[in-house]
């Protein structure tokens, strides 16, 4: 059972993919969260506060939607590795879509803020990929977040309903891993 701030901060999260960054205040939290009035701000003092706290979330989340992928097996290959990839952005994109609405919306607004998460979440991949014996392991793992990023945006907009297939995905993530 997460802790009151985590409720918190997933409530946050939740406004931010439904209503935007406008729509965060400390008010709208409580009431996504289900909380009397004032809890948020007792969690959080200030809008500022809110937002890293949601933010870091944002990272946790990743997190452990990559674990859950990688938890299944430890990459051995690259083949493994992009279908590992492909199904974590694909549920980024279809089962965790507020999640991903939500960092949109950060990344856009505050990009100072998530910047350094976003960073941690490459370098680890660049160390996977250094392991793996991956040459130009930090251009490949660059070249896979801004894939995924972009195929993420066009899933949740122009190209909203339609489904991608997880084979192409992980093809397509395996041919920027290869070169």
């Amino acid at each position: 059972m997460p802790d009151r701030r985590t409720e918190l901060a997933d409530a946050a999260l939740a406004v931010v993919a439904a209503k935007g960054l406008k729509g965060l205040t400390h008010r709208a939290v409580d009431a996504e969260a289900g909380v009397a009035i004032g809890t948020t701000s007792n969690y959080f003092r200030n809008r500022a506060a809110l937002v890293a706290a949601a933010v870091d979330r944002v990272e946790q989340r990743d997190s452990l939607l990559l674990q859950h992928q990688a938890d299944a097996r430890v990459p051995t290959s690259v083949a493994e590795l992009s279908e590992q990839l492909a199904g974590a952005l694909l549920a980024l994109a279809d089962d965790h879509e507020g999640l991903t609405r939500a960092r949109f919306a950060f990344a856009l607004d505050q990009p100072d803020v998530v910047a350094p998460g976003h960073e941690r979440m490459l370098s680890a991949l660049e160390q996977l990929l250094r392991a793996m014996g991956i040459s130009d392991a930090r251009a490949r793992a660059e070249a896979v977040s801004d894939y995924g990023d972009g195929l993420a945006l066009h899933l949740l907009t122009a190209r909203r309903g339609q489904q991608a297939k997880r084979t192409a995905v992980a093809a397509s993530i395996q041919r920027l891993l290869e070169g």
